[in-house]
């Protein structure tokens, strides 16, 4: 019902490529989401912290951390309010809401993920092929999406 006492209109829900903490045991996918303010002098409440770096999801025994959460206001008149406290008052109709919610913490060392699970998650998009190298050691062939553990 929150469309019913905040009016807005969806533009895209999606997840966040690389936005998942790398281990073993990968941390589950962040989500951007975009929508525009339908009503008129919104109140907007944020949920969730970690809008600063030590407040991202961290990662266990060896897995990396997750990406850090984002919120953007843009204004109908060009500005871009950043909001730093829970309470965004007065938000204008027109303005478009943009969230990046960040990903999980990994679990233990990303370079003991097996191959085949980090090259199907290049060919989904879950994680790029330079994040299968950097954080799990695995060279994706980009056509054929096999990959191979780097030594």
């Amino acid at each position: 019902m929150l469309e019913v006492q905040t009016p807005h209109r969806l533009r895209s829900h999606e997840y966040l490529t690389d936005s998942a903490g790398p281990g073993r045991w990968r941390g589950g996918l962040g989500v951007e989401t975009e929508f525009e303010i339908l009503g008129d002098d919104v109140t907007g409440i944020t949920f969730g912290d970690g809008v600063d770096e030590e407040a991202r999801a961290f990662g266990l025994f060896g897995g990396g951390p997750g990406s850090l959460n984002t919120l953007e206001l843009g204004t109908p008149d060009g500005r871009t309010i950043v909001p730093r406290s829970k309470d965004v008052t007065a938000i204008p109709r027109g303005t478009l809401f943009h969230q990046r919610a960040g990903g999980g913490g990994g679990y233990g060392d990303g370079r003991l993920r097996a191959v085949e699970l980090v090259a199907a998650e290049v060919r989904d998009g879950v994680i790029s092929r330079e994040a299968a190298r950097r954080d799990y050691g695995v060279e994706v062939d980009p056509e054929t999406f096999e990959g191979r553990r780097l030594t």
